[in-house]
C-alpha cells in the first residue's frame, strides 16, 4: 500500500500543475487588488468548489469499481495486474504526444460575472471542477491504483480527499504569495506564475512519459506474466 500512495502522491503533484486552475487564481488576486480589496475569500471559494466536486467524484468512482468488483467476483491477478500497467503507460505516453493549444488562459473571463460577489466563485470551481475532474488523467490513474488495493483501506475516502488537496497546493501557495507584501514575496509571485504558465505543460508531458515508461518497462520485465 505504501507503494501505491508514494505513486498517487506523485499523480497528485503532477495533477497540481494546472495552468487554469493558476490562472483563474491569478485573475481573482488582479481583480481584487484593483478593487482594493482581500484575493482569499474569491479565491477559497473556488478552490473550495473544484475541491468538493473532486471529492465527490472521487468516492463515486471508487465506490463504483469496487462494486463492480465484488458483483463480477473480480481477482487481481499478476497477469490482469500488468497488463494494466502495460496499457496505463500506453495511454500516458499517448496522452503526453496529443498536442494542447496556448498555455495563454482568459482567467478573468471567469471572475467578472461575479466580481461583486465572490462567495459565487465556489459555483464556478464546481461547475469547471465538473468539466476537469472525468478527464485528468492524473487523477484517474491514481483511483485507479486505489480501487486495486484488495481489502479497500479503511480510511480510503480521506486518501481521495488528501489527493484532491494536494492537487490544489500550487493555487493555495499562489495566493499565500498574494496576500504578502514584501518586495521579496511579490517578485517570487511573479516568478512563480510566469513559470508555472510558460513551463507547466511542458513539465506535466515529460512526467507523464517517465510514468509511461516506468509502467511499461515494469510489465515488460515480467513478461511472463502478460499471457
Amino acid at each position: 500500500m505504501s507503494a501505491a500512495l508514494l505513486a498517487m502522491l506523485g499523480l497528485a503533484l503532477i495533477d497540481a500543475l494546472d495552468v487554469l486552475l493558476v490562472a483563474i487564481t491569478t485573475a481573482v488576486v488582479a481583480d481584487a487588488r484593483l478593487r482594493r480589496r482581500s484575493p482569499i475569500t474569491g479565491v477559497l471559494s473556488f478552490l473550495a468548489g473544484v475541491f468538493a466536486v473532486s471529492v465527490a467524484f472521487g468516492v463515486c468512482t471508487v465506490l463504483g469499481i469496487d462494486f463492480l468488483v465484488r458483483l463480477l467476483d473480480f481477482d487481481l491477478t499478476p497477469t490482469v495486474r500488468y497488463r494494466g500497467e502495460l496499457l496505463l503507460g500506453s495511454v500516458l505516453i499517448a496522452v503526453a504526444a496529443l498536442p494542447v493549444g496556448s498555455t495563454s488562459v482568459p482567467g478573468r473571463r471567469w471572475v467578472e460575472p461575479v466580481r461583486k460577489y465572490p462567495g459565487l466563485m465556489a459555483v464556478i470551481g464546481f461547475t469547471l471542477g465538473l468539466a476537469k475532474v472525468p478527464t485528468s488523467v492524473p487523477f484517474l490513474a491514481a483511483l485507479a491504483l486505489l480501487s486495486a488495493q484488495r481489502p479497500l483501506p479503511v480510511v480510503w475516502p480521506l486518501i481521495v480527499a488528501g489527493y484532491c488537496a494536494v492537487a490544489l497546493l500550487l493555487p493555495l501557495v499562489v495566493l499565500a504569495l498574494a496576500t504578502r507584501t514584501t518586495p521579496r514575496a511579490r517578485r517570487v509571485y511573479r516568478v512563480l506564475v510566469r513559470g508555472i504558465t510558460r513551463f507547466g505543460p511542458p513539465v506535466v508531458r515529460v512526467l507523464f512519459v517517465v510514468f509511461g515508461i516506468g509502467l511499461v518497462i515494469d510489465a515488460v520485465v515480467h513478461s511472463g506474466h502478460l499471457w
